[in-house]
């Protein structure tokens, strides 16, 4: 059957086509053209706001000025811890428009080592936006100005001229002020504050910059600059200025306490020195020590493993959280515990060397013969004082030792402290499940056994004694208890004489009498056995198996101003290591010349002061060398 033709298409079906599909393509368009007026309306006036603020943002880079930390100054107003000028190189991720460029020149310019460009590259992939990547501090001038004079060439640059923690007397104050350091992620999460992640703030991690960080911080300012879509700076619009921190003031004396770090030399150990009027603490030494400038700047690892290397512990401070048997620096307190219980301080013991307890006979130094109690003092007598105690037992003398300070916490600022044990038969009792024999209270009365103290503990005991008050120890300007003691003055003028004959009579520390005319200083040595000692006898041999040098006193003997605790870890006796570091800065505190003179004349045999042979020390433990003393030599 043959297909029917298609009827031929007129004039006018076209034009009816034509018309439909304009009409089609003419509704689409008015469509989208409403769509986009509906747009354009909501964006220019309902979410107008955040469109100018992005907009602001792409011009303007708002950026925060980290403050600058308040200061911490001694009684005179001298700085401990204050804040130098530091220039640095920031990166800003959202104007580093050529990445490998840019850091191969900074690591050109700067002398970035491998782990300096791995921090960096590990940064930038975590930060955003606007937020800085710290990329060097600490730049000398000429590393600053070589940056400075190519900023054109390096898009993303933020050259910054802030301020970095300074403490001017190094180690000398770091046990007692502590450190500050970048913090970490874990404070940021808890702080939740965006000052924590902009590079060049610091915060307290340790000691006093810690525990007064709210009063250190200050308040942050910040700077308004308009910049170009690369990211350079057009021009300044506003600057808010930083606030500073408040100063922190203590009671510490700065000239005392760098004394007794250098006169300290390279021993181990810590010295305290109190204020026998009020409690403050003037100085407060543990040593060795680090340099806490050193983790302001950002210590290095291989610095870092190199304290935690030292078997002197560096790291630890020995003045709170050291804990060592007194030895005899406690028999002034069992003098004064004698008397209160009813001993005549004139009664005398006849010494045979050593005192017979059953069929146990416990040692004496020597053989001392009849001995009242002042000069039992001052010859050390173990004997005398092994009869007193198995006379009374120790449960009569441990409250007296509780009273003068030992065992007693201390809450100071920035302090945590180690209190060590004042034994008694309740406290065995509740320790060990065990009866406390009396072999037991010779052994304490004579500082050994169960008891343990720390050196600010020794250094209260000596203030107490000196003073009869209750003195509390203080590194700030707060009132603390400064009552009576409940000791009648006969038993503390026997303590006072026995500790006045041990420097000035014929006792054991006669060779630290004071070099001036007029002053005399009382004190008590101790030696205090290493516990596990095994090896030799403690007075010679490897380091750490050496008896612990200890000395209590203050001076001056008939008006006491100043006491003081000292312990030399290792030392092999108080007469020889610690009696002389308290002659030595008692002479300073009276006649500063001449303390200065006998400093200078020792550290030019130690190969002078503290940072120099630290920087020997580390640059030779860096080489595999040993810069260590010969074993015996004194320090």
């Amino acid at each position: 059957m043959p297909k029917k033709k298609s009827p031929p298409i007129t004039e006018a079906w076209r034009g009816i086509t034509f018309t439909r599909r304009a009409l089609v393509v003419g509704g689409a368009q008015a469509a989208v053209g409403v769509a986009l007026a509906a747009r354009m309306t909501y964006i220019s006036v309902i979410d107008n706001d955040r469109y100018v603020l992005e907009s602001e943002s792409n011009r303007v880079n708002l950026t925060l000025i980290p403050p600058r930390r308040g200061w911490i100054v001694d009684r005179h107003g001298t700085a401990l811890a204050n804040n130098r000028v530091s220039l640095r190189i920031d990166l800003i991720p959202d104007r580093l428009h050529n990445k490998e460029m840019v850091l191969g020149q900074l690591q050109t310019l700067l002398r970035l080592d491998g782990d300096a460009m791995e921090r960096i590259n590990r940064d930038l992939k975590a930060a955003s936006g606007f937020q800085p990547v710290a990329v060097k501090e600490d730049m000398t001038e000429a590393e600053y100005s070589s940056i400075l004079v190519r900023l054109p060439e390096l898009p993303g640059i933020a050259p910054q001229r802030g301020f970095a923690r300074n403490y001017p007397t190094g180690a000398a104050v770091g046990h007692l002020i502590g450190y500050v350091g970048a913090p970490n992620a874990e404070e940021y999460q808890k702080a939740k504050d965006p000052l924590y992640i902009t590079p060049g703030y610091k915060i307290g991690k340790d000691g006093l910059e810690k525990y007064f960080q709210e009063m250190l911080k200050g308040q942050p300012g910040a700077r308004r600059v308009e910049v170009t879509a690369r990211g350079k700076v057009v021009r300044d619009l506003s600057t808010q200025p930083d606030v500073q921190g408040k100063t922190v003031h203590l009671t510490i004396d700065a000239g005392l306490q760098e004394y007794v770090a250098r006169r300290m030399g390279r021993e181990s150990g810590a010295a305290v020195v109190i204020d026998c009027h009020n409690g403050d603490i003037l100085a407060f030494v543990s040593m060795p020590s680090f340099d806490p400038n050193s983790f302001s700047d950002g210590i290095s690892t291989s610095e870092y493993a190199w304290l935690r290397a030292d078997d002197h512990q560096p790291l630890i401070n020995k003045a709170t959280r050291g804990l060592y048997p007194p030895g005899s620096t406690l028999k002034p307190m069992a003098a004064i515990a004698a008397v209160e219980h009813g001993v005549d301080p004139s009664e005398r013991h006849t010494c045979i060397g050593g005192y017979r307890l059953g069929n146990r006979f416990f040692r004496c130094l020597g053989t001392h013969g009849s001995l009242d109690m002042p000069s039992a003092i001052m010859k050390s007598c173990n004997s005398y004082f092994y009869w007193l105690a198995h006379r009374l037992g120790y449960d009569a003398m441990a409250p007296t030792a509780r009273l003068l300070g030992l065992g007693e916490e201390f809450r100071l600022a920035g302090s945590n402290q180690r209190y060590g044990t004042i034994p008694d038969s309740a406290w065995k009792m509740r320790k060990y499940d065990q009866q406390w024999s009396a072999s037991d209270s010779l052994n304490a009365v004579i500082g050994q056994g169960y008891v343990s103290v720390n050196p600010l503990q020794l250094a209260v005991m000596a203030a107490r004694i000196a003073s009869g008050r209750s003195l509390y120890p203080r590194l700030i300007n707060r009132e603390f208890g400064n009552e009576p003691l409940p000791f009648s003055p006969e038993a503390l003028a026997v303590a006072r004489q026995g500790m006045d004959l041990v420097v000035n009579g014929a006792g054991t520390a006669v060779r630290s009498r004071l070099p001036l005319d007029g002053i005399t200083m009382a004190g008590k040595t101790g030696t205090a056995q290493v516990r596990g000692l095994r090896t030799g006898n403690g007075s010679s041999g490897t380091w750490k198996f050496r008896d612990h040098g200890l000395f209590v006193g203050f001076a001056p003997v008939d008006n006491p101003r100043y006491a003081t605790g000292i312990v030399i870890e290792h030392g092999m006796g108080g007469s020889r290591a610690a009696a002389p570091v308290a002659r030595d800065f008692m002479t300073y505190l009276f006649d500063r010349e001449k303390g200065m003179e006998a400093l200078e004349t020792l550290e030019a045999g130690w190969g002078g002061p503290i940072k120099d042979r630290m920087d020997r020390d580390y640059a030779a433990w860096k080489s595999g060398a040993s810069s260590d003393p010969e074993p015996g030599v004194p320090q």
